[in-house]
């Protein structure tokens, strides 16, 4: 790492880097290795590799247990979960969901011809705002899907009155989710199902992989037979189904990824607490915070940038900090309704908070490949930044024309 005092020092002004090995977002938490190899030996020397194996099992009954609920269902990837359990709720016609999410939320719907219609948020939760999804409910509505951002929770019950009111389905993307809860209740719990990621950037992984969580019998028995090519036993075909079942080596590491949830935790918290520390009193800065009394898996630091006061863009500062090889992502830029094929459509939806809050929020590295001398100095590169942001402006600007200049021949 290389000190950073002067605005000289710092990568976008001529300075080196101040990371050789890039810093990311996301970077994935492996665990116990000898745990998992433990577990993958077992599993080759079995020779039961899918079809809801011994692991598979395990992982589905442990999340069910820490969850709280009846039912979970392994599977695949998260997108496919969605998809799943949109299928088993006989979602169609319009699906409410909120545009500040991953566009794998709506591309789980709209691949199904489901269209989303995108809500507003709250812009000081950042999660979908229940008032705009009661304007959008029309005859065409199915189900609200609603998404708990940084693992923190939508209002569920004004979205489960809503939903009540209108005799709607009622879904949540919990990919940021799991181990945070609301109202004392684990998240994972709410709604007719919610869908869980455990992607290799989630804070419990399990390589690629998802799973749907309820409450409901029936619906769970269709996920099951729904991710299983629809098959009622042995060889026979009883309804449409399609291949989304979860592997046993994936399953293998979910489990060893669990074990080691509470240790991840921990870092996560002392990581969120050094960079408010770090970035206190910086005009313009805010660190999203999460509920005191609930527990939360800290697993993303998020950041707020005004630029009035900070002199900065966000998009200064990401340009900044990726001179020095913080990998920072601008989580979720632009918003679903900006994207393809969503922004094409006659009736794209005007969403004010959602542009606003795209504009200016950056994700920072944090997790077990991240330590806090790291962001330490992560934070002085922003305070320094922030301090000499004319200057910053200046050189940023410089950056961005010469990359220009070198596309043209």
């Amino acid at each position: 790492m290389v000190g950073k005092e002067r605005v000289e020092d710092l990568a976008i002004a001529g300075g080196p880097p101040a990371f050789r090995e890039s810093l990311h977002v996301g970077r994935p938490n492996i665990g116990d290795r000898a745990r998992l190899l433990e577990r993958i030996n077992d599993l080759l020397d079995r020779r039961w590799l899918t079809n809801d194996g011994r692991y598979v099992r395990e992982l589905e009954a442990e999340l069910a247990r820490r969850i709280g609920v009846r039912h979970c269902l392994a599977v695949c990837n998260a997108t496919l979960g969605l998809q799943l359990a949109a299928r088993a709720l006989d979602l169609s016609g319009e699906v409410i969901v909120p545009a500040f999410t991953f566009v794998a939320t709506a591309h789980a719907l709209q691949w199904l011809g489901i269209a989303p219609v995108f809500a507003d948020i709250d812009p000081r939760t950042h999660n979908i705002d229940p008032a705009h999804v009661e304007a959008l409910v029309n005859e065409r509505t199915t189900g609200i899907l609603g998404v708990h951002l940084w693992g923190r929770a939508c209002d569920v019950r004004a979205l489960a009155a809503i939903a009540r009111r209108h005799r709607l389905r009622l879904l949540f993307d919990a990919a940021h989710a799991f181990g945070c809860s609301h109202d004392g209740r684990s998240l994972g719990s709410f709604g007719d199902a919610e869908v869980l990621s455990f992607h290799a950037t989630k804070y419990v992984n399990s390589f690629e992989g998802g799973a749907v969580t309820t409450d409901d019998d029936t619906l769970a028995a269709r996920v099951r037979a729904m991710r299983n090519f629809g098959l009622a036993g042995g060889d026979r075909a009883a309804s449409l189904g399609t291949n989304a079942k979860m592997s046993e080596v994936a399953a293998a590491m979910g489990l060893t990824s669990i074990e080691g949830a509470e240790e991840v935790a921990a870092i996560n918290r002392a990581h969120h607490a050094a960079y408010r520390r770090g970035l206190a009193g910086v005009p313009g800065l805010a660190v999203v915070t999460y509920p005191d009394g609930e527990r939360h898996n800290h697993q993303f630091v998020v950041l707020e940038i005004d630029a009035g006061p900070a002199g900065l863009h966000r998009d200064d500062l990401d340009e900044v900090l990726r001179a020095e090889g913080i990998l920072a992502r601008r989580y979720f830029h632009p918003g679903c309704h900006r994207a393809e094929p969503y922004r094409s459509r006659p009736s794209a939806s005007e969403l004010p908070h959602t542009d606003a809050v795209a504009a200016r929020v950056l994700s920072l590295p944090t997790g077990p490949a991240v330590d806090v001398e790291s962001i330490a100095l992560i934070c002085r590169i922003i305070r320094l930044a922030v301090d000499a942001a004319d200057r910053v402006r200046a050189h940023v600007a410089n950056a961005r024309r010469g990359r220009g200049a070198e596309g043209v021949c």
